[in-house]
This record gives structure tokens, C-alpha cells and sequence, in this order.
């Protein structure tokens, strides 16, 4: 009997591990307080290979920090410690290529509805990006934008999850800022307690003043949690029209102290 009656009391104690990564959608779920998240991205590779030239862009040490400040709160901290970008233009064949550290970002996420067992959940996060790296590793100026996620558990395997987001996003000429909106659906399967995986289609809106931009992209992603704290995972994703990067390819992983 008293084993019976301890399993669901060490089933409650097990930690609230729910990292972001490696979806490219939001989360709703937030740190327990008292404890930290930390999630790090050990090699994130995109190409954009359009009509005029080729970029490729190579991130590294991207790690995010997030700390449970409330019962259904969190604050985050967010740095690119290495980026290297390398721009081929087609017509004269010369290459520019730049190197340094990334921006930071700082933001809040707080989740609205939802608890352990029941199908729906929702939050909101809202973030403030401090150009701290040099452009186009970081974006050269400040940005803000607000992400609402929303997920709905179809059975104990199969979730759907939908996030909306909305930015004044920095100008590509590091000089103010304009207006960029996105929705990304996912489907998300659950093999075992251990193996999850995701499937994605992203459609982002860029009103950059000198040129407005929609942007397709789908992406696969699969997490393995060999422990009840550590998780190791890798995304791919693809754009789905000109506009978009053409591939991009993201390794890495977290971990709950």
C-alpha cells in the first residue's frame, strides 16, 4: 500500500521541463521558480541563396537563460556569443564576410491558461532586442515584438500548437524600424516520454521599407531526453518560396538546474 500510494507522489515531484527548442513556433510553459532553464543552440547554419548573391550564416554559442520568477512567470536572457556571415555576390564573384557576437535579448513570458493534464494551454511573451552585435550578425538597432502561443493536446500523443507573433523589427539599414507579423503551426507526435517530434510551416510578413517580403518556410524537428532534465535535439527547414532562406539546419540542446 505504501508503495501505491508514493508512485503519484513521485510523479507530481518530477521537474517542469519544457524547452522552447527545437520548435521555431513559442511555448506557454514557464520555469518553475526557483529553477533554471538553459538552452543552446551548438551549431545553427542558414543559406539564403537568392538571384544576385549567396549568404551563409553560421551561429554558434546561442544560448538562452530562463528563470522562473513566479508560479506561471518567467524571465529570459537571450545572446549570441558567435555568428559568422559570408555573402558571395554572383555578378562581380567577391565575397564579404563578417564576424562577432549577436544581439540580446531580453523578455518576459507569462502562461495564461492551461495545467498538467489538461488539453489547452496559452501564454504570452513579450521581448525587447538590444543591438549589442554588429550587423548583419546582429540587426544594428533595437527591436521589440510580442509572441502568443496556443496549443491544443488532440490525444496523449498528438498536440497542434499555433503562435502568432508581432514585431517592430530593425530596418536593414540599422535605422528604425518597421512592421513584421508571423503564424507558425505545428503538429507535434510523441514516441515515447523520451523521443517527440515536430512538423512546422511558418508564414512571416516583412514590411522592411525597401522591400516588402512574405516568407514561407517548413521545418522538422526531433528531441531526445535522455534524462528527466537534459534534452539534445536538431531541426531542419526549408523555404517554400524566393523570398525564404532556402535551407537552414540547427543543432543543440538544454538542460534544468
Amino acid at each position: 500500500m505504501a508503495l501505491t500510494i508514493g508512485a503519484p507522489a513521485l510523479a507530481e515531484d518530477e521537474p517542469r521541463f519544457c524547452p522552447t527548442r527545437p520548435s521555431i513556433g513559442g511555448s506557454s510553459c514557464t520555469t518553475e521558480p526557483g529553477r533554471v532553464h538553459v538552452e543552446a543552440s551548438t551549431l545553427d547554419w542558414q543559406r539564403d541563396d537568392q538571384s544576385s548573391q549567396r549568404e551563409d550564416r553560421i551561429v554558434t554559442a546561442d544560448i538562452l537563460t530562463r528563470v522562473g520568477v513566479g508560479k506561471n512567470t518567467e524571465i529570459q536572457f537571450d545572446w549570441v556569443g558567435y555568428g559568422r556571415d559570408r555573402t558571395r555576390d554572383k555578378a562581380s564573384d567577391t565575397v564579404d564576410t563578417v564576424t562577432g557576437t549577436g544581439d540580446m535579448t531580453f523578455a518576459i513570458r507569462q502562461h495564461l491558461a492551461g495545467a498538467k493534464g489538461k488539453a489547452f494551454s496559452a501564454g504570452v511573451q513579450a521581448f525587447v532586442t538590444a543591438a549589442t552585435g554588429r550587423y548583419p550578425v546582429g540587426a544594428g538597432t533595437w527591436s521589440t515584438g510580442i509572441i502568443v502561443p496556443v496549443q491544443y493536446d488532440l490525444t496523449e500523443k498528438v498536440a497542434i500548437a499555433v503562435t502568432g507573433e508581432a514585431d517592430a523589427a530593425a530596418n536593414q539599414s540599422g535605422m528604425g524600424r518597421h512592421l513584421a507579423y508571423s503564424e507558425i503551426t505545428g503538429l507535434r507526435y510523441k514516441f515515447t516520454d523520451q523521443v517527440t517530434a515536430t512538423a512546422e510551416l511558418s508564414l512571416e510578413r516583412d514590411d522592411e521599407p525597401d522591400q516588402h517580403e512574405t516568407m514561407a518556410l517548413a521545418a522538422l524537428s526531433a528531441a531526445w531526453r535522455p534524462t528527466k532534465v537534459v534534452q539534445l535535439d536538431i531541426l531542419a527547414a526549408a523555404g517554400l518560396n524566393p523570398a525564404s532562406p532556402a535551407l537552414r539546419l540547427v543543432t543543440g540542446g538544454a538542460i534544468l538546474f
